[in-house]
């Protein structure tokens, strides 16, 4: 898939969001090494801090079709500026190996690595 076609995917998951306490509307895709795609979408709720973002949904639907490595992160929402992620889809992202973040704001894109946005990941303190 080129990113045009992500952005497009990315773009159409905005519809499933289920966020009627915020309005804030996010997509994400997951993207495997091999190019298998997986789209998630925040999911908010009355009590807030069982709220979901978009990134860990997409990541979470790749992990319970059997993927262990994610490679590309690409998300977007309705606000009227770029969305980041926060930092404990950073955290997650970290442990499935994502090695790069785009942000789709209408038709910019915006790309970071992952070790740009979060350099410094909570590491298992048992190894």
């Amino acid at each position: 898939m080129m990113l045009s076609e992500w952005m497009s995917m990315v773009k159409e998951g905005l519809k499933y969001s289920y966020a009627p306490y915020s309005g804030v509307k996010v997509s994400a895709l997951a993207i495997t090494p091999e190019g298998r795609v997986y789209r998630g979408v925040n999911v908010e709720n009355a009590s807030l801090g069982l709220t979901v973002c978009a990134e860990r949904v997409a990541i979470f639907n790749a992990v319970s079709n059997g993927e262990r490595r994610i490679k590309t992160i690409v998300i977007t929402s309705n606000l009227d500026k770029p969305i980041y992620p926060c930092g404990a889809c950073l955290q997650v992202m970290s442990e499935f190996g994502v090695e790069e973040v785009i942000i789709v704001h209408g038709n910019e894109v915006i790309r970071h690595s992952l070790k740009e946005l979060f350099p410094r990941p909570f590491s298992d303190w048992r190894s």
